[in-house]
């Protein structure tokens, strides 16, 4: 039986100029996961990343302390969605990025002003009633997603390990495929994944299975102030 770990990214930089870099706490986190994953993962056969930074970032963090001298490959097919464009489809003026910072720092909760937005921007996304405006629909983000794993699985072999270090939206794509979700029911799971979580998937020639979803147990007890989900 071969296993993936799909792990999140650490949390990225909100409201920063760039997102895409860790925070002091996504750095934390990656370095708590890589801890705690010591003892679990006695032998790993490959490491893949995301191309975007904040995947190679926690990578980094999390192998520094796993100690396993495995080198990361970067597969662009496990990158997250362009949410800034799924953002501006559904709200045009926030093309605008100065715009959109200056009416969510108004808000009374930025951060909960924020979700609400990308919430009701990714659900128009999904819907795909609009998939012509998008550089990415959805159903092609969760094609190139599932291909990424189609692939890393065939290059892996039988009875093989490996981490990815990815994000949200992969993490749901192959999940939701795994339990037959249905698209309008999809991002219910990615709301609720924290960063540096893992989610595993076991593989075999009789098939693929999710086993653990979003386990953030390393983060629980004298870890819990690392619980974060953005």
């Amino acid at each position: 039986m071969g296993v993936i770990y799909l792990i999140r990214h650490g949390q990225a930089s909100f409201g920063a100029a760039d997102y895409d870099k860790l925070s002091d706490v996504g750095q934390e986190q990656a370095r708590v996961l890589g801890a705690s994953l010591r003892s679990r993962l006695p032998k790993l056969d490959a490491v893949v990343t995301g191309t975007m930074l904040r995947h190679r970032e926690t990578a980094d963090g999390c192998l520094q302390l796993l100690g396993l001298p495995v080198e990361p490959r970067r597969v662009a097919g496990f990158n997250e969605f362009d949410h800034e464009e799924v953002v501006e489809r559904h709200t045009p003026r926030y093309a605008d990025h100065a715009v959109l910072r200056e009416e969510m720092v108004a808000a009374k909760d930025p951060r909960r002003a924020y979700q609400e937005l990308f919430t009701q921007a990714v659900a128009r996304w999904v819907a795909g009633g609009h998939d012509g405006e998008y550089k990415e629909s959805w159903s092609a983000f969760k094609a190139r997603c599932l291909e990424a794993m189609d692939a890393l699985i065939a290059s892996l072999g039988a009875s093989k390990t490996a981490l990815v270090f990815t994000s949200g939206g992969p993490i749901t794509a192959v999940s939701q495929d795994l339990l037959g979700i249905p698209d309008a029911h999809a991002f219910r799971t990615n709301w609720t994944l924290a960063n540096c979580g893992v989610t595993k998937v076991i593989y075999s020639e009789r098939g693929r299975y999710l086993s653990t979803l979003n386990e953030h147990g390393h983060f629980e007890g004298e870890h819990r102030a690392l619980i974060t989900y953005r």
